[in-house]
């Protein structure tokens, strides 16, 4: 875009479309700047630390910035004050902007003024309260750079307070709590994109959810693409003034990235849309037992948020492929649970087996040796969704030291990450195994932070060790049945598929 001699842009050569998206940057951009006011303000209250608060708010960014570009202005200021002024000429070039407020040419009203002019309860708004936000963030604190003990271990290759499982699960604890995320739990492991609505920007339960939608699914073993083919809904809801714009969204979850994201195109005016179109996504056929797709309509509102106008959800795990026809489903409310109900974050595959001293000839071992293969994790789910980087740790307890902790290699962006890492441990005797525990714990890393996101604890769940009441004796019954299985059978590879839980307890 080029500037005119004011200062301010040209937009006189933009579509209707372009003049559409830059509309709905703009909302967006009014929305992030009230979610960081809030969260400012959160901050503000809680952190009594100045070095803190200025390094978690942003606020050393600010000062920098102001420093290096303290005569520029923002590109979105510039927009505003471009649109404001091109409200305030009587004459203009360009095609009349009310047009994308009120979405079809036929809605227009016959005005004069309404040709030549914005209307005022869209964009002024958000142009207004977009600049007022902008002289509200908090003003940088000019202090000394320091790093804390925490940062510094963290530079250096230690993770020394990561390493407490309590620790860790009760940052997880705080994280679910706090989240205003809701929704619907359709296994073990998998977690619906209801309870991952923070991703989505709508409004919800603002009309009552009728209707039904009408898809099939294929997977094309050759290609290893899946192929959804969204045919048509039927009966929705209206959501404004009887008519409604729909479009079909669609995930696999638990991915909320945005390359999960499908989306079909809008039909205008009409609560019976045809589509005809196919969603395809790129995936080996392992990937899908643990995977869950959501599909969604939504009425598209150009200036405001899309409106929800149902969904459904789909465990792929149990789905027979060998039906490819079309089928019906009928539209489903986003049901609203609380964060506290999500109990797994994934599964993890791993072998275990016991060596008895001796057993191997000559002597050798010369203990007993407990042998841990890492094989891989399926679905997991972190707090912001999309691929993540994670690894797990394993600790023999009682023995919490360094000395007993190992870990895996970092698997990066994937939710699905392949470890292939064996663990051994020596020293045992057949006995011990009644009163030890294997904790595996499966970690998140963002940067220099790592996020524990659930682990499994093999033992026999006798909630004792060596006649003393432990806390990390808390083994379900699936956990008890695999140590079990490897008391029983000695040297053998006991195979097993696990949920990775939210609710260790922490350990005392």
């Amino acid at each position: 875009m080029e500037r005119d001699s004011d200062g301010s842009l040209d937009l006189s050569h933009l579509t209707e479309e372009e003049q559409t998206s830059i509309l709905k940057v703009l909302q967006r951009d009014l929305e992030l700047r009230h979610l960081d006011e809030g969260r400012l303000r959160n901050l503000q209250e809680k952190e009594s630390d100045p070095v803190r608060l200025r390094s978690l708010s942003g606020a050393w960014f600010d000062d920098e910035r102001s420093k290096r570009h303290y005569s520029r202005t923002s590109g979105c200021d510039l927009v505003h004050a471009s649109m404001r002024l091109r409200k305030s000429k009587s004459k203009v070039t360009d095609v009349p902007l009310n047009r994308l407020f009120n979405g079809e040419a036929e809605e227009m009203t016959s005005s004069p003024q309404n040709n030549h002019s914005l209307p005022d309860n869209g964009l002024n708004k958000i142009m207004d309260e977009s600049t007022a936000g902008s002289l509200q963030t908090l003003k940088p604190t000019p202090v000394p750079r320091t790093k804390s003990t925490q940062e510094k271990g963290d530079v250096n290759g230690h993770d020394e307070d990561s390493d407490s499982i309590g620790s860790g699960l009760n940052d997880m604890d705080s994280t679910l709590k706090n989240s205003s995320s809701a929704g619907s739990l359709h296994s073990s492991y998998t977690l619906s994109g209801s309870m991952m609505s923070l991703f989505s920007s709508g409004d919800f339960e603002v009309v009552e959810v009728r209707g039904r939608i009408q898809f099939s699914l294929v997977y094309d073993t050759h290609r290893e693409e899946l192929q959804i083919k969204i045919y048509c809904c039927e009966n929705i809801a209206a959501a404004r003034k009887n008519r409604s714009d729909p479009y079909v969204k669609a995930y696999l979850l638990p991915d909320m990235s945005s390359q999960s994201k499908k989306k079909t195109s809008v039909k205008k005016k009409t609560q019976n849309p045809l589509y005809d179109q196919t969603l395809r996504y790129k995936l080996r056929v392992g990937e899908l037992r643990s995977r869950t797709l959501n599909l969604s309509v939504w009425h598209s509102e150009p200036l405001g948020r899309n409106v929800f106008l149902g969904e459904v959800e789909l465990d792929l795990s149990s789905w027979d492929w060998t039906c490819t026809q079309p089928l019906w489903q009928e539209l489903q409310p986003r049901v609203h649970l609380s964060p506290d109900a999500l109990s797994s974050r994934g599964i993890i595959m791993l072998s275990v087996k016991f060596v008895p001293e001796g057993i191997e000839g000559g002597g050798l071992p010369l203990t007993g040796e407990l042998h841990i293969w890492l094989r891989e994790a399926q679905g997991l789910l972190s707090n912001k969704g999309g691929p993540l980087n994670s690894f797990v740790r394993c600790y023999i307890l009682p023995d919490a030291s360094r000395q007993s902790g190992q870990k895996t290699r970092i698997v990066k962006h994937t939710l699905s990450p392949t470890f292939n890492h064996t663990m051994v441990y020596d020293g045992f005797q057949s006995c011990d195994l009644k009163e030890a525990c294997a904790e595996l714990t499966v970690w998140q890393r963002e940067g220099l932070k790592t996020l524990i996101l659930g682990g499994v604890r093999l033992s026999c769940g006798t909630g004792q060790s060596y006649g003393e009441p432990v806390s990390w004796m808390d083994s379900t019954a699936q956990e008890i049945t695999l140590w079990n299985s490897i008391i029983d059978h000695p040297n053998h590879w006991i195979d097993a598929t696990l949920p990775i839980r939210t609710d260790l307890q922490k350990r005392l």
